[in-house]
């Protein structure tokens, strides 16, 4: 199966942030004083995520440069990626809130 360009179809800012952000995943996965901060209030499973796509994304960032592929593309690669991570994030953190809302009516 060939797979196609990336298309120019959706949110080009969206487009630009998360190949910005796929960059910083040629580092290895660390959490900061700053990033611990930012994560309060968070629930585990949305936490758990974020931690589990940083090893990913990391991990595959690495291996994709090793087999000799270019840099910009494995970051256009880790970025599409990154984009799902997101979604699931947001699909958990939306669970959460029909939950919430569904046991304050039942109170």
């Amino acid at each position: 199966m060939r797979r196609g360009a990336i298309t120019k179809t959706g949110n080009a800012h969206l487009r630009r942030i998360a190949g910005e952000a796929a960059w910083a995943y040629q580092y290895r996965p660390a959490m900061s004083p700053e990033m611990k901060k930012r994560q309060e209030g968070l629930s585990e499973e949305v936490k758990e995520i974020a931690w589990k796509a940083q090893h990913r994304l990391c991990t595959r960032y690495r291996r994709l440069v090793a087999k000799g592929k270019l840099r910009l593309k494995v970051t256009t690669a880790i970025g599409r990626e990154l984009l799902g991570f997101i979604w699931a994030i947001g699909t958990q953190i939306e669970k959460e809130q029909r939950f919430t809302q569904t046991s304050a009516r039942a109170a």
